[in-house]
């Protein structure tokens, strides 16, 4: 009986064992310590971030988070590709440490991920108009000659980036429309007259439209992409992963000390958009 009692704790302390090491081999390495990171990536985000041809992970935020694995060695980053709507839920969930997706700050943002003290790059964003209108330089342009703007999803940061312009100028606002989906197709909307003109990414018009592979290539006389702001983008954390978060910080803001970060700017962007940092308000 007593041998039969010992038999039974050994085995129970040997699964609790087994499950134990099940439970930690999805964050860390038992024998080296090194915790394993999901970093989710938005790979349909040229040039922010994508999937090459041999399914590699590159862009800039890619490249940079590249750079700040180099930099920690008690981590080990695996990139994962996936859509813009499953990096937002994975990463709020857990499922990954962190998502880069040229993510813009909103308030709202902030009650479901951590946000962390260092930005991660810069990004342009612009009004795309028909060649005709190219005057229009700015929203305060846009909204004075009472143009319609394509609709904008409200959980998507261009639709505060608009919304927080009109709180500030009540007198010559931007007429902004709450879209059903996360976006529209901006350019053919603009090109089929639906509206005047819509807010874009330059990243996505130069993949859409200046690029010679892109979709909307034969308008690129016909459309024009004006810049009205630089603006800050960031990683998103998971909610659990301040001191990951913590030692990011210190990581990037090491690589923008040594410029690393304007050279992948001007890698990926063909412009070093941290020369504008100071004017930069957002």
């Amino acid at each position: 009986m007593k041998n039969k009692k010992v038999l039974k704790l050994a085995a129970i302390g040997l699964a609790l064992a087994t499950i134990l090491a099940g439970c930690s081999s999805d964050s860390a390495d038992n024998e080296s310590g090194i915790q394993k990171i999901k970093v989710a990536y938005d790979q349909a985000s040229k040039p922010m971030s994508w999937s090459d041809d041999k399914g590699n992970a590159t862009g800039y935020d890619v490249e940079v988070m590249k750079l700040v694995d180099e930099l920690l060695p008690q981590y080990e980053f695996d990139f994962i590709g996936t859509t813009s709507d499953d990096l937002l839920v994975g990463v709020e969930q857990g499922k990954y440490q962190v998502g880069i997706k040229n993510a813009f700050w909103t308030q709202e943002r902030t009650e479901k991920f951590i946000f962390p003290k260092e930005f991660i790059g810069l990004s342009s964003a612009g009004l795309v108009l028909k060649k005709e209108n190219e005057h229009i330089k700015t929203l305060a342009d846009f909204a004075s000659a009472n143009f319609s703007l394509a609709p904008i999803a409200a959980n998507n940061a261009q639709y505060t980036i608009i919304d927080e312009y009109n709180k500030a100028n009540p007198d010559n606002p931007v007429n902004l429309q709450a879209g059903d989906a996360f976006s529209v197709e901006v350019v053919q909307w603009v090109n089929e007259g639906r509206v005047d003109g819509g807010v874009i990414i330059e990243g996505a018009f130069e993949k859409q439209v200046t690029a010679a592979d892109g979709p909307y290539h034969n308008l690129v006389n016909d459309v024009v992409y004006n810049e009205f702001a630089v603006i800050k983008t960031w990683p998103l954390f998971n909610k659990k992963e301040q001191v990951f978060a913590d030692a990011y910080d210190q990581a990037v803001k090491q690589l923008k000390e040594q410029k690393k970060t304007d050279e992948l700017s001007t890698n990926f962007y063909g412009r070093n958009l941290f020369d504008v940092l100071e004017t930069v308000e957002r």
